[in-house]
């Protein structure tokens, strides 16, 4: 028989909304604190050979010659990868004037203008990237798609994806900045767009197992599924694929929470970015893919 998906969709819809309207105003009212890349700033890496201080006494140091916001994150066993958000000439001297013993292996700088020019190209990729989904998945799925406009699985998997997926992805993020000063840097932007990639593959595969059996369907009574016709479809078809999600999500979270025990921090909060991102878009390709489809067909129908 399987699960009964549809049944309990009003759940799914009011964990969802108070989940994207919670992340929503934290943006708002909270804000995310973006990375030098795209603030501006400078970027030092720095080794020592011998006697690593710790992470607050390279701090302490820093701060002693008035580099403010200073983020350090340890490199390897000897090194430090250290960011400030001056973005002068001067910061150079000052970084290697009070790290007296550490031998310096990379230093960039960068400007206010291009960090802004980053952060705006970043945004535009992802608005870009949903677009040109919602034309493909149309494109795709306008050959035999049945009772269920082609455009219509465009839609809600874009939407899925980046109103509810990335949202509150955001959401977490501008909570880790208000409260632990984590900041949103090009790592966890390509993390972003990762879920967005693996939370759109997730919810198209769900929805060409829906179209391929109400297709079957429709062919063999030569005629459009009703509401209860097309329940019991994607419930079916949910409860088919329902395996084959639950397995990939979990041997690609058990990778990724290795990977966040036994790297430490060089790729920490990437790799927290993925989990969350990976987690929240197995819910949504599950819970909301289907559920979704149905009410919107079913406003059709009533409006028709």
């Amino acid at each position: 028989m399987g699960i009964n998906f549809i049944k309990y969709k009003n759940i799914y819809y009011w964990v969802s909304g108070s989940l994207c309207l919670l992340s929503l105003l934290a943006i708002i009212f909270l804000g995310v604190v973006p990375g030098i890349e795209f603030s501006g700033g400078s970027v030092i890496e720095v080794d020592y050979q011998e006697n690593r201080p710790s992470v607050e006494e390279v701090v302490e140091k820093l701060e002693l010659v008035n580099l403010h916001e200073v983020n350090v994150q340890p490199l390897g066993e000897s090194g430090f990868l250290i960011k400030v958000r001056e973005s002068e000439e001067e910061v150079y001297e000052a970084m290697t004037g009070a790290l007296e013993n550490a031998e310096v292996k990379q230093f960039e700088a960068i400007g206010p203008t291009i960090g802004s020019e980053l952060r705006n190209n970043s945004v535009l990729a992802i608005l870009l990237a949903s677009l040109l989904v919602i034309f493909y998945i149309s494109i795709i799925f306008k050959q035999k798609s049945g009772s269920v406009n082609s455009l219509k699985y465009g839609v809600i998997a874009t939407g899925i994806a980046f109103f509810h997926d990335i949202l509150i992805l955001i959401g977490v993020f501008a909570l880790l900045g208000y409260f632990y000063s984590v900041p949103v840097t090009v790592p966890v932007v390509v993390a972003f767009l990762t879920t967005l990639g693996y939370s759109l593959n997730d919810t198209v595969v769900i929805f060409d197992r829906i179209r391929e059996n109400l297709r079957k369907k429709e062919e063999h009574r030569e005629e459009k599924s009703n509401r209860g016709e097309l329940e019991v479809v994607i419930n079916k078809s949910l409860n088919e694929v329902l395996g084959r999600s639950l397995s990939t999500s979990l041997t690609t979270l058990i990778v990724l929470f290795s990977l966040l025990l036994l790297v430490g921090s060089d790729i920490y909060y990437f790799t927290l970015a993925l989990i969350i991102g990976v987690a929240v878009g197995t819910y949504s390709s599950i819970f909301l893919a289907g559920p979704l489809v149905l009410d919107w067909n079913d406003i059709k129908r009533h409006n028709n």
